[in-house]
């Protein structure tokens, strides 16, 4: 599982996360929500090793990931989706993909990437494309096959349905609660459509001005009218 205790993160003088704590279950999805500038994307990038928290400490398992570089986190079974859908455009679908197996031996890597295919059919019709020519929905599924070329059993998710129309959401939000039933994957999902990350997630966490106001069972948060209206506007 992984497990925050205490994390502060400031930039200057602004706190963007203020002692920050919860836990989110092994082969589990744990929806993070919250309004613009509540501290998601903080969180995220401070779990990932791209910020440095002030004070605190992040566990996953029996790893202490809070002084870990970046890059050392593949290596140690995370891998993180940020907002946006960065692809490499010159790049092909296949090469994008092979980026985030870099480091695997040859073999389990063509492995992995069978597997990608085999979970983004779509990725493997266009595998020869450049990516410049993928649609918004295309770019996100790539950016996740991306992801799982690691292997991760850690995956954060940075506001996947950005963007997108809803049935391409609602495939995307299929594919997570697959990975999560058929793999084990935990994942830590960043989502500004509240609606659609509550009924996939197990738990909620809601962030509200850098501080966890609710750490609850993702169906309680969504069958309590008073939280949700006060928290997410729905």
């Amino acid at each position: 599982m992984l497990t925050l205790s205490g994390v502060t993160v400031s930039f200057g003088a602004v706190r963007a996360l203020r002692e920050v704590g919860f836990t989110a279950p092994a082969g589990q999805v744990t929806a993070v929500l919250g309004a613009n500038g509540a501290g998601k994307t903080t969180l995220l990038r401070t779990i990932s090793g791209l910020v440095r928290a002030q004070t605190g400490t992040v566990r996953f398992g029996d790893r202490d990931l809070t002084r870990q570089p970046p890059e050392a986190m593949p290596r140690l079974g995370l891998a993180h989706v940020p907002e946006g859908r960065g692809v490499i455009t010159e790049l092909t679908v296949e090469e994008n993909l092979r980026l985030g197996g870099l480091g695997r031996g040859r073999r389990a890597d063509a492995d992995v990437l069978d597997r990608v295919f085999s979970l983004f059919p779509v990725l493997r019709e266009r595998r020869a494309a450049t990516a410049h020519v993928l649609s918004g929905g295309e770019r996100q599924m790539l950016v996740i096959g991306r992801a799982l070329m690691a292997s991760p059993t850690l995956l954060l998710l940075d506001e996947p349905s950005l963007g997108l129309a809803p049935r391409v959401v609602a495939q995307i939000f299929d594919l997570l609660s697959g990975l999560v039933a058929d793999a084990g994957l935990t994942v830590l999902l960043v989502e500004q459509n509240a609606r659609s990350a509550l009924s996939i997630a197990h738990r909620a966490v809601v962030l509200n001005l850098g501080r966890v106001v609710v750490d609850d069972d993702a169906r309680v948060l969504a069958d309590d009218d008073q939280l949700r209206h006060a928290y997410l506007g729905f």
